[in-house]
């Protein structure tokens, strides 16, 4: 009989470890992440080809390659659950920013995933987004929303570009949460010029701008950077971001809050 292939969930979970393992690595021969996982290679290329074609590791002949390991931790599905802990505690200190009525602006990531679900229980909000992701999170409640339109990206569920950028010069809000995929010295940089202009246009739709990023973003860099912290009123990470970059942002003149995670019940 024919071994099972597994259930959707449990491909994708198998998928997340082998590009764990090459993001670890560097470099891993496919035989032998085959033989790791316990599944074919002709499994393991099925893998591989998934990956390769949302652009989030390289296969080349016989290996598997990653690529920056931001470009890994940018796609939304890889990352949604991790860091859980941090991600809650940053919702708890960002909701102090939203008062009821108000138009916020909420940029894509799974970092603001627990915010959005903590917006759906403020009265009379307006929340404008790139975000698919967000905008579902918020059905079922009386939060008025505006998705923002564009080019859409499949590996970070929103949209970006031009159009974008253009409704976001005709939109007003009291605050802007945005986040980050890297930070290094208080520069702040992506993987992908159209989000590393939309981040920009953010800063020019708000009255006020809060930055959110958990402690592993830092002290890492991507292709395209597109200013720096110092251009956002608040900083908001967790305890553990790393204190030389925690002064650099001081030094750029942005006001810097960390929050302490609570460990999950074991």
């Amino acid at each position: 009989m024919r071994p099972s292939r597994g259930s959707e969930a449990e491909v994708e979970e198998r998928r997340r470890t082998v590009l764990r393992q090459v993001a670890d690595e560097g470099e891993i021969r496919i035989a032998d992440l085959a033989e790791r996982l316990g599944v074919s290679v002709m499994t393991m290329h099925r893998d591989l080809d998934n990956l390769t074609e949302r652009q989030l590791l390289h296969k080349g002949r016989g290996v598997a390659t990653a690529f920056p390991v931001v470009t890994m931790e940018s796609a939304v599905r890889f990352r949604e659950h991790a860091d859980l802990d941090v991600k809650t505690a940053l919702a708890a200190e960002l909701i102090e920013e939203v008062a009821p009525g108000s138009t916020v602006l909420v940029d894509c990531g799974s970092t603001l995933f627990p915010f959005a679900r903590r917006l759906a229980a403020v009265e009379g909000l307006h929340v404008i987004t790139n975000s698919l992701r967000v905008a579902y999170l918020l059905s079922g409640s009386s939060t008025e929303v505006t998705l923002l339109g564009g080019r859409f990206h499949e590996d970070f569920e929103s949209c970006a570009g031009p159009r974008s950028r253009r409704e976001l010069r005709s939109l007003r809000a009291a605050v802007a949460f945005v986040t980050a995929t890297s930070i290094s010295a208080g520069r702040l940089y992506h993987p992908v010029r159209e989000y590393a202009d939309n981040k920009r246009a953010y800063l020019q739709a708000a009255d006020r701008t809060v930055l959110a990023v958990g402690h592993r973003k830092f002290g890492r860099t991507a292709t395209y950077g597109y200013g720096d912290v110092g251009g956002y009123d608040l900083l908001v990470t967790d305890d553990r971001a790393p204190a030389d970059e925690l002064r650099a942002a001081r030094d750029l003149g942005a006001e810097v809050h960390t929050v302490t995670p609570t460990a999950p019940p074991t």
